[in-house]
């Protein structure tokens, strides 16, 4: 409840797997918001006593609430923590991510100045495990999205399938919610938290903040760091595009999906096509980067056919120095993106979501 007694405006829902090392700082966070019209509430995602001890020890305040279930997943807990909400609008939380103090005042005085408004996303700073220092890009930015005006844009559903899909922890507001499906949407392997924008943006007006009024943790488990997690999330994310467009039954968007589901078979090609040819199957590395060039015809893709193409004794010699560039390459993007999958968007699944 709020202070005053009455209803809150914004519920935080957070569901806490495995996140012992970070949940007290996501608790801070909310705590220390500048507007005090929030609830957060948690859910001990597999009932752990370390985690509701955490819940407990973190915070008397009455509008921290508690909830402990087994573990039903990820989608299990946000809902779990959905269905007991009382806010007027639904903010989801990772259990290893952080709010800026103005957050809660940023979106309720967007909102209450834009009644018509539904959903409202933002920007977010993006932290890597380890180093409480912002890197240098926003969230928005290591997408490639330009980033919105002066008092936010208009979010359209060709906005995010073109690959600017807001930071996920945004206040949604809870009819909104409902109507979409909130985090279960009614569909198995996809990235629920792309297709509520979609959905969202498709159904309702969406506004998108330029505000950094949040903290995103790029954790040591990301995606960019494990080849099978990256592979099942680029899946999860073609299922998610393909889903929308044809549930959406517009023939536009139908085509508009096309552009994300060839970049993602685009990247994961080439990928692959590097792990063959560092494991000596030149042939098969030609038949994928031969895909990667059919779905992009990039100049990458066409340089590095022609070089698959040189003959053995060369590509022998190639097959060191293509380790070191690739490896060095890859410690560069950690050190800026704190991922290094090429994808426009990023590994949320290393972040603090349990897939269990």
């Amino acid at each position: 409840m709020s202070p005053a007694g009455g209803r809150p405006r914004l519920s935080f829902l957070t569901t806490a797997y495995r996140t012992e090392d970070y949940l007290a700082g996501t608790i801070a966070s909310v705590l220390a918001q500048t507007h005090p019209a929030w609830e957060l509430v948690v859910v001990d995602n597999g009932n752990s006593d370390t985690i509701a001890s955490i819940v407990r020890r973190s915070s008397r305040d009455e509008r921290v609430r508690l909830v402990r279930q087994e573990n039903r997943g990820y989608r299990g807990g946000v809902m779990a923590a959905a269905a007991v909400a009382c806010g007027d609008h639904l903010c989801v939380l990772d259990s290893d991510d952080e709010v800026m103090p103005e957050f809660t005042a940023t979106v309720l005085d967007h909102l209450d100045a834009h009644p018509s408004v539904a959903a409202v996303g933002c920007d977010a700073q993006l932290v890597l495990d380890g180093d409480e220092r912002p890197a240098l890009r926003s969230y928005l930015e290591s997408l490639g999205s330009r980033p919105p005006a002066d008092g936010g844009d208009v979010l359209t559903v060709e906005d995010v399938l073109g690959g600017r899909v807001p930071y996920y922890t945004g206040a949604i507001r809870r009819d909104a919610w409902e109507a979409v499906g909130g985090y279960e949407p009614g569909v198995e392997d996809v990235d629920e938290s792309v297709l509520i924008w979609l959905r969202l943006a498709r159904d309702f007006e969406v506004h998108l903040l330029p505000d950094r009024i949040a903290r995103y943790r790029v954790r040591d488990g990301s995606l960019s760091r494990d080849p099978g997690k990256l592979e099942e999330f680029e899946r999860s994310l073609i299922r998610t595009f393909e889903v929308f467009a044809e549930q959406s039954g517009d023939p536009q968007h139908r085509s508009i999906a096309q552009t994300p589901v060839r970049r993602l078979r685009y990247h994961r090609a080439l990928r692959r096509a590097r792990w063959s040819f560092v494991d000596g199957d030149v042939d098969a590395a030609r038949r994928l980067v031969r895909y990667a060039h059919a779905q992009r015809a990039t100049l990458r893709a066409g340089a590095v056919l022609l070089l698959l193409h040189l003959p053995s004794g060369l590509l022998t010699r190639l097959h060191p120095l293509q380790q070191r560039l690739a490896e060095g390459g890859h410690r560069a993007r950690q050190r800026i993106l704190g991922w290094g999958s090429p994808l426009w968007l990023p590994a949320r699944p290393g972040s603090g979501r349990d897939r269990a």
